[in-house]
């Protein structure tokens, strides 16, 4: 007669294994993309915005080559000027239960932010993350919501509510590390994501 009753090793290695298997489908869940530029379906027009609006003369483009981001440009000191940006056009971005933004670079050495709007409006904030890349090496960073900082026009606001991540309609990338000379940031894509 043979014993089909489960041993207590099996039973707790069955345990086990759907207890994995649910921490996968949650880790998952808590995943969001929000721009895959190998997707055509999911580039659509970002928005450039340097420093000659207020006289410097530092110059930047965006476009999608081979399924990646390509920010690139030449940042100059000139006229008070060093800086240059891209944010993708406003579309309402619920990340409510997310915890950070996770992007994928390839980058030139160079420091760079990565930006949120919540408001649209002229005189809104923009909250920034920095991360460094390494030259020519794609690496993914991960940019907690609680580590953005509140600007304006390039100055802290320390009056500006935190980052609320249920009011997202605008992310982006930004230079203004005072180095002249080209730069150039590869984007894969741009995720929200739970606790890790």
């Amino acid at each position: 007669m043979v014993d089909t009753r489960l041993k207590p090793n099996c039973i707790l290695a069955a345990l086990a294994g759907v207890g994995f298997a649910l921490l996968v489908n949650a880790q998952a869940a808590s995943e969001m993309t929000l721009f895959e530029f190998s997707a055509a379906t999911n580039t659509p027009a970002w928005q450039i915005t340097n420093d000659d609006v207020m006289g410097g003369v530092s110059t930047s483009s965006f476009r999608v080559t081979n399924g990646v981001g390509v920010f690139r440009g030449e940042l100059s000191l000139e006229n008070n000027g060093g800086f240059a940006s891209v944010r993708s056009l406003p579309v309402q971005q619920n990340l409510a239960g997310h915890t950070a933004f996770v992007v994928r670079v390839r980058g030139d050495g160079r420091r760079y932010k990565f930006t949120v709007r919540t408001d649209g409006g002229f005189n809104s904030p923009m909250y920034q993350c920095a991360f460094t890349t390494q030259r020519g090496e794609w690496k993914e960073h991960r940019l907690a919501f609680k580590d953005f900082v509140p600007t304006l026009r390039g100055r802290v606001l320390s009056d500006a509510p935190a980052l609320d991540p249920a009011k997202g309609i605008s992310v982006g990338f930004l230079i203004s590390d005072k180095q002249e000379g080209s730069f150039k940031l590869e984007v894969a894509w741009i995720k929200a994501a739970g606790h890790p």
